[in-house]
């Protein structure tokens, strides 16, 4: 497993282990430790691997696992930004591996990618406040179905080996790294320098690669389901949800497109896989 040239030299590091727990907590401990950030953890296969609200991430190997940690990288009320900023940066490099961009290589909304409506990879941002100066550790866990997908599922998984065989996970991983790398700063730059939006270049770069933008959707919140057609991203990054009540923000909840996958696969279909 290796950087990329780019992300090298823009002072990345990697720590790459055959087995571990779960990355995440991995880079955890390492800022716990004082490390300084741009931290890449990844690891062969994990054992407690976990997604969002802590469901059980399966991690065999032959499948990219790997965590960055950042440290202060942005203030705490803009750091779910990040989230999105590491969507792109996986669209960007999945797509450079495949040459497959949208609809069929797509972001759902807050932190999947999905293949031909089937979900490719899940992201998970944690931040925590550690050390006795109450620094902004900010982890960002990206898990890739290269080789394998789980089975059992709620909803449908694909692997990369399906549309790129011999695929391994050591090259998603240099162009994850490369692409990040260029995004994290875009982003960066965005906000020193766009005042009136910050985060305006990131949420149209991402919703160009959305899935289900203008499409009824269900939101199963811990609150209850909502249903309404998803309009976009406000500027915070909230998902815009319209229903004969107005528009509401939802800022966080498992999103469901009922015509998806059918609207995906008609999209898709007769396209050229190699």
């Amino acid at each position: 497993m290796k950087l990329s040239p780019e992300s090298e030299a823009a002072g990345y590091r990697l720590l790459s282990l055959e087995a571990t727990e779960s990355t995440n907590d991995d880079a955890l401990q390492a800022a716990k430790a004082g490390d300084p950030g741009l931290l890449w953890i990844a690891a062969t296969e994990q054992h407690a691997g976990r997604g969002r609200h802590g469901r059980q991430w399966s991690s065999p190997p032959g499948n990219l696992y790997a965590s960055l940690l950042l440290i202060d990288p942005c203030e705490a009320a803009v750091a779910p930004q990040l989230g999105f900023v590491a969507g792109l940066a996986l669209h960007e490099a999945v797509e450079r591996l495949t040459a497959l961009g949208a609809p069929r290589l797509a972001l759902k909304w807050p932190n999947d990618l999905l293949l031909d409506g089937a979900k490719l990879s899940g992201l998970l941002l944690e931040g925590h406040r550690v050390g006795a100066g109450g620094s902004l550790s900010v982890v960002i866990g990206f898990g890739v179905n290269v080789a394998f997908a789980p089975t059992n599922t709620p909803y449908p998984a694909a692997t990369l080996e399906s549309i790129r065989p011999g695929l391994a996970r050591e090259d998603v991983f240099s162009a994850l790294s490369s692409a990040f790398a260029s995004t994290y700063a875009a982003w960066r730059a965005s906000i020193r320098n766009n005042n009136a939006d910050p985060f305006g270049p990131i949420r149209r770069l991402w919703l160009e690669r959305a899935a289900g933008i203008g499409q009824e959707v269900t939101l199963r919140l811990p609150s209850g389901e909502k249903r309404g057609i998803f309009e976009g991203l406000d500027r915070s990054g909230r998902l815009q949800l319209k229903s004969s009540s107005g528009v509401e923000l939802i800022d966080a909840g498992d999103l469901y497109f009922p015509n998806l996958l059918h609207d995906i696969a008609k999209l898709g279909a007769g396209a050229t896989r190699f």
